[in-house]
């Protein structure tokens, strides 16, 4: 039971101990004191002397637990804060070891073995980079190669889940809807003739030719579903001749392999992290009051399997239908000007549903950016009923509560930079909220909070800094 309090906690418990323990036992003396005068006038002077006791008592036992806490309980946690994301984040800077310079030679100690280890991990990291160079120059070379290929090709699991898709691909999927890795084929196109293709093909084993036709029923594509040998799933080749494609719009491959074999049968509460898809995102608006303000601008970007998704991600603007006022554009840098022609909150809110389809939605200080969309819910036809984490309470389980949990402050912490001219941009500080998820997802595992379930009850330990979405 304890040990799921914070070592902070739990030492404020044990000050409330002695202050009990003090309580009790001065008064235990007074009482037998008093019974051995045995002379009732003297009651009211030992109630007296007792009130003056206890309160001296309080007042000793707090100043103590505040210096305590201050130069003791504080510092530790910082500095266990700052050793997880060394050694789970990857962050390099250094420890505050000033903060924690009445804790004796601990401080100096950590920071002296985590200095040794990052020296260690040097020379792995700088193979791993080498060979990751190579890789990267492989996929390079495999990208241009696709590109030339005159068709649209993806890879998807036995449950129809994209698993890859290239330049082609994404150009066809994005004419029904942003193309997205872990997404379902069936939001793109019709599920009988995709089914009854994939059924003959697990059956027969052979290459399978389709017709498929889009969800909305505008756009049929001849198509032709392959087997990945021994591999599960399958690869899905579109056409070009039905597919339309423009092929100075190609784009880099997308992939995540590791989508083959991940099921998502079970409830969100008992996934493990690394099983979760994320939509960060962020918004500008026209102030900071979600009941009349409206939003200029949103950004998202999507997490898989622990990575920003390249390629996948949302940078609109929008048209708030009300002038923005001056003291906003001076943050945002968005104007009237720009906003004319874009999409209203109708249109923009069912893209952002659409790109989080099936995800959980991250934001910093999220009941702010939910409060805009949801007031809009009705004319955007939509249900905000996503599952939703809070960086700000993920910064508050990991670093503390009492630390400061603003976006330039996890950041710092993560060693995090965000460019001056992304800074304030929806797109930019999506972004920066995503790396900086990015790096505490493996910081929340290390803490043994491994799935959805136990880092949301982490989090609403911390409740009273935000209000609790989910």
């Amino acid at each position: 039971m304890l040990n799921r309090l914070s070592l902070r906690l739990r030492i404020f418990l044990f000050f409330c101990l002695l202050a009990l323990g003090a309580l009790a036992v001065s008064s235990l003396a007074l009482w037998i004191s008093y019974r051995r005068v045995a002379d009732s006038d003297l009651l009211d002077a030992f109630i007296f002397a007792e009130i003056l006791m206890g309160f001296g008592f309080l007042a000793l036992i707090a100043a103590v637990w505040l210096l305590f806490d201050d130069n003791v309980a504080k510092p530790i946690e910082r500095i266990s804060a700052q050793l997880r994301a060394r050694a789970h984040a990857g962050v390099s800077t250094e420890l505050d070891t000033q903060a924690a310079r009445y804790l004796g030679d601990l401080a100096p100690a950590a920071a002296g073995l985590a200095d040794q280890l990052s020296g260690k991990t040097l020379d792995v990291a700088q193979a791993v980079a080498e060979e990751t160079a190579h890789l990267a120059a492989e996929k390079q070379r495999l990208t241009a190669l696709l590109t030339e290929i005159p068709v649209a090709m993806l890879l998807a699991s036995p449950t129809h889940k994209i698993v890859l898709y290239d330049g082609q691909a994404a150009e066809v999927l994005a004419q029904i809807a942003h193309p997205r890795l872990n997404a379902s084929l069936l939001e793109y196109l019709k599920s009988d003739p995709l089914e009854e293709a994939h059924a003959k093909l697990v059956k027969t084993g052979l290459e399978v030719a389709c017709t498929l036709t889009s969800v909305d029923g505008a756009q049929s594509y001849r198509a032709r579903m392959k087997p990945l040998g021994g591999a599960p799933g399958y690869m899905l080749i579109f056409e070009d001749s039905a597919a339309n494609i423009a092929p100075e719009a190609a784009r880099p491959l997308v992939y995540d392999f590791d989508l083959l074999n991940t099921s998502t049968d079970e409830a969100i509460d008992n996934l493990a992290l690394q099983d979760l898809c994320f939509v960060v995102f962020d918004t500008e608006t026209t102030g900071l009051l979600p009941h009349k303000d409206e939003i200029v601008q949103i950004g998202a970007v999507r997490v898989v399997n622990g990575r920003i998704v390249d390629g996948e991600q949302l940078d609109m603007l929008v048209d708030p239908g009300i002038p923005i006022p001056p003291a906003s554009t001076k943050v945002h840098k968005i104007s009237d000007h720009m906003v004319q022609g874009a999409p209203g909150i109708a249109e923009a809110g069912r893209v952002l549903h659409q790109f989080a389809r099936d995800a959980v939605i991250v934001a910093h200080n999220a009941p702010f950016d939910m409060a805009f969309l949801r007031r809009h819910a009705k004319r955007m036809n939509v249900e905000w009923d996503h599952p939703i984490l809070d960086t700000v309470l993920l910064s508050a389980v990991l670093f503390g509560a009492s630390d400061k949990h603003t976006l330039d402050a996890l950041c710092e912490r993560l060693d995090i930079t965000i460019p001056d001219h992304l800074r304030h941009t929806a797109l930019g500080d999506a972004v920066a909220t995503a790396e900086a998820l990015v790096k505490m997802l493996p910081m929340l595992q290390a803490r043994g909070m491994t799935t959805f379930g136990l880092v949301v009850g982490a989090t609403r330990q911390h409740g009273r800094l935000l209000e609790d979405l989910n």
